[in-house]
Formats: C-alpha cells, sequence, structure tokens
C-alpha cells in the first residue's frame, strides 16, 4: 500500500523558554516490509541525525534562545507489503532477542498481570497473539483520557481503561512474564473506518520457528500493510516520537494533528 502521512506538532509556552532539547523518532526507516519514497522534517534549528542502540532514526534538535513556541512538521510518502498472520520478513535485529524478555518500569508485571498472562493457555502461534489481545481488551476499554504517558501497563489493568499504548505495554507484560521475547512499536496506521487515529503503537511477539509476529492489541488484529512503522524499543519511552527537556516556559500547550491516507498500489 502506498500511504502518504502529515504529523504536525507545535508546543507554546506560557513564559519564554531559554533552552530545550528534543530527540525526535519521526522517521521510519525502508526495510523488509515498508519503503521510505520520500520524508521530510522541518523544524525550527538544525537537526543532527543518528541512530539509537534499537537501530530507530534519531534526531536531536537543540534551541539555545529564547523562545515561546516549536513547530515541527513531518510529511512522506511510504510503500508497505501485506504481512501474512503479521509474520515479518526480517531477521532478529541488532538486539539480541533476550534484552526483550526483561521487564522495564511501563511492563513490570504484578500478580493481576500474571492471571492476564494465563487466560490463554499457550503462546506458541499467531492465533494465540489474537486471543490474548482480545483478553486484554475485555478488561481494558479503549477510553482516552483516564491514563498518561507515564502509567504503567498494571495501572492501566487496575483502571480498566486505556490507550493504544497501555494495550502494547500490557501485552509486553504479559509475553515477557512467560519469558516470551516482545517489543513496543510507534508508527502510524491508515485509519479508513477504524477507530483509534492516525499515530499508533503496536508490539512485535517473537514466536520460535515464525520470527517476528506484529499484532496490534487494541484491535486485536495484525499489523500490517495499513502501518508504517517508526520505532521499535522495549517500551514506549525508548520509542516515543518526540521526547525532550527544557529550562523555563511555565505551562506548555500540546497540539498535535496526524493524517494517513493510503492508496492500492495500481
Amino acid at each position: 500500500m502506498y500511504l502518504t502521512i502529515r504529523h504536525d506538532t507545535s508546543y507554546r509556552y506560557e513564559a519564554t523558554v531559554h533552552y530545550s532539547i528534543q530527540q525526535l523518532r519521526l522517521t521510519p526507516s525502508s526495510g523488509a516490509s515498508q519503503v521510505v519514497r520520500r520524508w521530510s522534517i522541518d523544524a525550527p534549528g538544525k537537526l543532527d541525525a543518528t541512530f539509537d542502540a534499537y537501530g530507530n532514526v534519531l534526531h536531536t534538535l537543540v534551541i539555545n534562545k529564547p523562545h515561546g513556541e516549536i513547530r515541527l512538521h513531518v510529511a512522506g510518502e511510504v510503500d508497505t507489503i501485506p504481512l501474512i498472520d503479521g509474520q515479518l520478513p526480517d531477521a532478529v535485529g541488532p538486539i539480541p532477542l533476550e534484552h526483550f524478555t526483561c521487564s522495564t518500569r511501563l511492563t513490570e508485571a504484578d500478580a493481576a498481570i500474571r492471571e492476564l498472562a494465563q487466560s490463554v493457555p499457550s503462546l506458541a502461534s499467531s492465533s494465540n497473539l489474537i486471543e490474548l489481545s482480545e483478553q486484554i481488551l475485555q478488561r481494558v476499554k479503549y477510553n482516552p483520557g483516564i491514563t498518561e504517558v507515564t502509567s504503567t501497563a498494571a495501572q492501566a489493568l487496575a483502571l480498566g481503561n486505556g490507550v493504544c499504548q497501555d494495550h502494547a505495554h500490557l501485552m509486553l507484560a504479559c509475553c515477557r512474564a512467560r519469558g516470551i521475547p516482545a517489543r513496543y512499536v510507534s508508527g502510524y496506521i491508515e485509519p479508513g473506518d477504524v477507530e483509534h487515529g492516525a499515530s499508533h503503537a503496536w508490539v512485535d511477539v517473537w514466536l520460535d520457528g515464525r520470527g517476528w509476529i506484529s499484532v496490534d492489541v487494541t484491535h486485536a488484529a495484525f499489523a500490517s500493510e495499513i502501518y508504517c512503522r517508526l520505532a521499535v524499543a522495549r517500551d514506549y519511552e525508548a520509542a516515543a516520537p518526540v521526547r525532550g527537556r527544557r529550562i523555563g516556559g511555565l505551562e506548555e500547550q500540546l497540539k498535535v494533528s496526524v493524517t494517513v491516507s493510503g492508496q492500492q498500489p495500481q
């Protein structure tokens, strides 16, 4: 599928900001499941490009003069390929699988998560992963505005409400509780008639003999050609599209607009 993506982010501050630094994981990479045709980031300053430990494209923006707002404009075009039962054609990757079995602050399993992880007898097949996704959705309804980006999987489960990030963290926590490698994926989805927006989060789960299986927990479906991958990591904190720090500014107003449209190849 041919995806056209536009992502606008603006920060406005109550008072003058004297210094800010932002790390941007807003650039997809070409790989076995997608090819980037064109991509650009417009920012109010020089972007220093590198790769992080997971192989994600990482840009750093430093503004060391007084400013009252920051605007980021991202636009691009990506060709994606269909995946059969979510199976990625990629190999293990640069990070050992064992790294993705380790819990993080956001994905640590408590007793309730361990019980949820055992609600599916086996996690040896792709269909088992969809079944676990359905169990997660029964326990945590999609309801924005209840959790925060700092909320843990355990907190979302206790609240019974969350968003795609929380669903992804719960899947990660359940898989890792059973010793199965799983990684967080940030990116975009061509929404069509599907709810829950164009900026999205899902997971890859490693199954022996199959490789990485890409699963959108929020929709209990395999991630396929309507998805554009931006970054992977152990959780949101290491894959967040934008993270930063600043000196000054007081209160912040954030506005985000994301549009994704798709066309089937001719």
